[in-house]
């Protein structure tokens, strides 16, 4: 029978599914008060995944394994930041997840904890599962003589695949960004949500971005609970993650690209008005001196008792102001 989240038919929600894998074996559902007696099975993997558990639960699952106290309190408590510790009967990795709805990043977090003969997941605000996986562990016999460290390894870069999914969600974003500045410029409204899109991608590159020196870490540094076989696949890995990092950073350049091309046109445009304000307050000046002149109404002005006076005066200011436009509009002022 294929093996998928129980959370609907488990007593406990919060146990996705309690299974002990063995080659030429079907799978066998193994409840929670029974781990112990087949964690340490050297025919077979039991993998024990949970969704949001408690803090008791975990506690006790970490006495039926034998887990240390100062594990055990580093299991209950919550990360923000990728890291890996290990202790003498477990190897503890904590990856953060990223998933995409509405256009928004959230931020979950995966705890893997990898011993002898199983294997434990503990998921933390991520809804996608790992079915896909377990699926493949089920069907592939070979998948399961490489113990736990090997199924850890598929479960990370299973992660990158999650990780690649959502970046490219984004980038459909990204390229609607540069569309949209490309047929009518930025608004001070599309400006703020660039911003808001430029400070996701940094959210979301600090929360992998650790993921790569992890996995080089697991695949470069001898672990009690990490065999040499399985080093590889770790490093393999750490080098998906780098190219994720390195999509995070094209993205980031380009709305980057996109904000600063917005503030260039935003300043070519300002000056285009200047010099136009500036042309044209020249272009008035002169109708306005020549009326400033003459309405000061002193007894003996020039051209006053000329009959030719008012329209030589009104059309050399005419003149005037048709040489300053001529010039003005030379000069790409107007």
């Amino acid at each position: 029978m294929a093996i998928a989240d129980r959370d609907d038919r488990s007593i406990d929600a919060t146990v996705v599914a309690s299974v002990l894998y063995r080659a030429g074996h079907d799978p066998v559902q193994v409840p929670l008060g029974q781990v112990a007696a087949h964690a340490q099975d050297q025919d077979g993997l039991l993998w024990i995944g949970l969704k949001e558990p408690a803090a008791a639960q975990l506690e006790q699952l970490g006495a039926d394994l034998g887990f240390s106290r100062k594990a055990i309190e580093e299991i209950i408590s919550p990360h923000r930041r990728p890291k890996v510790v290990e202790y003498e009967k477990l190897t503890l990795i904590v990856a953060i997840t990223v998933e995409v709805d509405n256009l928004r990043p959230s931020f979950g977090d995966t705890q893997i904890l990898i011993g002898r003969g199983f294997l434990v997941t503990i998921r933390r605000g991520a809804t996608a599962t790992h079915v896909e996986l377990r699926d493949q562990l089920e069907n592939s016999p070979e998948f399961l003589g490489r113990g736990a460290d090997y199924v850890a390894s598929a479960l990370l870069d299973l992660l990158v695949d999650r990780y690649l999914a959502a970046l490219g969600k984004l980038e459909a974003v990204v390229e609607g960004v540069e569309q949209q500045f490309l047929l009518r410029g930025f608004r001070e409204t599309d400006v703020r949500r660039l911003y808001r899109q430029r400070r996701d991608l940094l959210r979301i590159h600090t929360a992998i971005a650790p993921m790569a020196e992890i996995c080089r870490r697991l695949a470069r540094v001898e672990m009690r609970n990490i065999d040499a076989e399985s080093r590889a696949y770790f490093g393999e890995v750490a080098d998906r993650v780098v190219r994720a990092n390195e999509f995070i950073n094209s993205l980031r350049e380009a709305l980057a690209f996109a904000f600063e091309a917005s503030l260039m046109i935003g300043q070519s445009q300002q000056t285009d008005t200047t010099k136009k304000l500036a042309a044209w307050a020249a272009i008035l000046a002169v109708p306005t001196a020549v009326a400033g002149v003459y309405g000061m109404n002193f007894k003996y002005m020039p051209e006053l008792d000329w009959a030719y006076g008012y329209p030589a005066v009104m059309g050399l200011t005419f003149a005037a102001c048709a040489v300053l436009y001529w010039k003005f509009r030379k000069s790409n002022w107007l």
